[in-house]
């Protein structure tokens, strides 16, 4: 049914690339930031934020933190707790501006799917990184398609450790009362499918809208699609 194993019963899915198009909005907000920082740092020869291979690499799907050290790190930058605390919020901040100013768009063969299965009586989860799940589901109506959000207040408040550990998903599987070998993961990002096969989920589906398959499937997804859409 929908693309999926037999013995399927719950669908946990990530948010920024598998429902909303805000991937890109991310994506533009980390070059920002970690740009106006390294130009204040290093001066005009300053190497610049990579939108595709540094965001795929060091921050996609990760909680906004992880992601600020990993780049950081990356760049042979030690950066102490203040900085990266500084540097998120930085980042969040110009987040939350695009979304205000511009509204946040869905990706249509996603939101379809997610009807069919809720139609058919899968439990349903978001499982995201952003503290923002939640506005921007609602935002665009489909919050109450969910049976859960895991989003980055789950994170902080519940101690989980961010994708690739699969602690977000496991936790999202245990709040529809899933096992993971019954429940499929939808991703995006490198860290997710990853996280995905770490938790021994039963199926993980790759998204691959930014032309990396092959690097999904290295990861851990069981197969890729460009849409959702292909799968229904």
């Amino acid at each position: 049914m929908l693309g999926l194993p037999d013995g399927v019963n719950a669908l946990l899915f990530d948010l920024d690339g598998v429902l909303t198009k805000t991937a890109t909005v991310h994506a533009k907000a980390w070059k920002e930031m970690f740009d106006a920082f390294l130009k204040e740092r290093d001066g005009d020869g300053y190497t610049p934020f990579d939108v595709h291979r540094d965001y795929d690499e060091y921050v996609d799907g990760k909680p906004r933190q992880d992601g600020v050290k990993d780049f950081l790190k990356s760049r042979g930058i030690d950066a102490d707790a203040a900085l990266v605390q500084r540097l998120g919020d930085e980042k969040n901040d110009l987040v939350q501006q695009v979304i205000e100013r511009d509204g946040v768009e869905v990706y249509e063969g996603s939101v379809d799917y997610v009807r069919k299965a809720k139609a058919a009586d899968f439990k349903l989860a978001v499982v995201s990184s952003s503290a923002n799940a939640k506005p921007v589901l609602r935002s665009v109506g489909i919050l109450d398609l969910f049976d859960d959000v895991v989003d980055g207040h789950a994170v902080a408040e519940g101690g989980l450790k961010g994708k690739p550990a699969p602690d977000t998903f496991l936790e999202g599987a245990r709040r529809l009362a899933a096992e993971p070998a019954r429940a499929v993961v939808f991703e995006d990002a490198l860290a997710g499918v990853e996280a995905g096969r770490a938790g021994k989920f039963g199926y993980v589906v790759g998204v691959d809208r930014v032309g990396q398959a092959q690097a999904l499937r290295e990861h851990g997804a069981s197969v890729v699609v460009s849409d959702l859409s292909e799968l229904a």
